[in-house]
């Protein structure tokens, strides 16, 4: 298949490695933004072919991990109203909120779909009009255009009883963050090219300057992530500090227009509260005045107190770099995908999801 086995050469594999090996002369700490790029890393075996002076962190790319336990507190509580259908993917239904999941009250008799699309959530409200249908809208900038478009379809179409709960996070405010965090370890980034594909590079040139960090826009395939981090490599042992792009294929320096605009039709930038990591600043798509008759927390008068943290969990420590999953105490033993203390552990994105299931290191 073009673009997927030619990114799987296993000799190209070999020879990046080895040149990898030959521009490395100093220990580099790197940080793969999604998980995605993670789970690619670790199911490769990436991670234990480079050599040691390299170290791969994992960072807040994985938008179910990074989703507050209040947010998920919000999505319980509707899904607990007699006349709510609440939809959402299926990575969220067990991911722990403060006291239970979708899963659980979902065993209760509550009315949680798992849907592929916001599209279909807004064909079941109008198939639905005595109830009130809810999307429970998770994730980065790649989804939010889908997100987009069903709030204008609904009102294109008249559909009153549509409604999404936004939960949008965005890369470079958490870049920004972790660069800004004393206890940064990071030399330089891979970033999302899902991500980037839809909104661009343009917001990644001022934080490379700003904090003279090299950024490398990557696929996930194999060889994207090698020779992702071969280029940031080449940068950090010349001095240098560039945004470069290795997902040349799918991405562009101005992302795609017509994604963004839809975005922008919809949503306004707001503060956003990160779980495992705290509020960041201008970090999250809200919807926005035009929209707002679509917007959940005003129509269902949302007031959920945020929640404490799981102090068992170390993700915000996972997700900021500064550990790996199998530094956990509880890794493998009292969180587990089947019982997880925090949603890493859940997502098919998250990082302890990733050792646990592909790397050697997880016993």
């Amino acid at each position: 298949m073009k673009f997927l086995s030619e990114y799987r050469d296993p000799e190209l594999a070999r020879q990046y490695f080895e040149e990898i090996r030959r521009v490395t002369t100093k220990p580099w700490t790197l940080m793969e933004i999604c998980g995605g790029q993670t789970h690619s890393l670790v199911r490769n075996g990436i991670l234990d072919l480079l050599p040691d002076k390299i170290t791969m962190v994992h960072g807040p790319g994985c938008p179910v991990c990074v989703t507050s336990i209040s947010v998920i507190d919000e999505a319980i509580h509707l899904a607990q109203k007699e006349n709510v259908i609440l939809c959402s993917f299926g990575d969220m239904l067990r991911v722990p909120g403060s006291s239970k999941s979708l899963l659980e009250v979902k065993s209760a008799g509550a009315d949680v779909r798992i849907l592929y699309s916001p599209l279909e959530a807004v064909q079941l409200a109008q198939q639905s009009p005595e109830k009130e249908v809810v999307f429970f809208a998770v994730g980065f900038e790649t989804t939010a255009p889908a997100n987009a478009l069903s709030v204008i379809q609904a009102d294109k179409l008249g559909v009153t009883n549509y409604s999404i709960l936004a939960s949008h996070v965005l890369v470079p405010p958490a870049m920004e963050a972790l660069l800004s965090d004393p206890e940064n370890k990071i030399d330089g980034f891979l970033a999302a090219g899902h991500v980037c594909t839809i909104m661009g590079m343009e917001e990644y040139y001022p934080i490379a300057e700003k904090y003279k960090t090299p950024i490398v826009v990557t696929g996930f395939e194999p060889l994207d992530l090698l020779q992702g981090i071969l280029m940031t490599v080449m940068q950090l042992e010349k001095g240098e500090y560039k945004v470069e792009n290795q997902y040349a294929r799918s991405v562009q320096r101005e992302g795609n227009r017509l994604a963004k605009d839809s975005i922008g039709k919809v949503f306004t930038i707001d503060d956003r509260q990160w779980r495992g990591i705290g509020s960041i600043p201008q970090s999250g798509y809200e919807v926005n005045e035009r929209y707002k008759k679509y917007n959940a927390r005003l129509k269902f008068d949302l007031n959920i107190p945020l929640a404490e943290e799981n102090k068992a969990c170390i993700s915000g420590d996972i997700m900021k770099g500064l550990k790996k999953p199998v530094q956990c105490p509880n890794f493998g033993t009292l969180c587990k995908p089947e019982h997880p203390l925090g949603a890493p552990m859940v997502s098919s994105e998250g990082a302890c999801a990733a050792y646990y299931h592909y790397s050697d290191k997880n016993n």
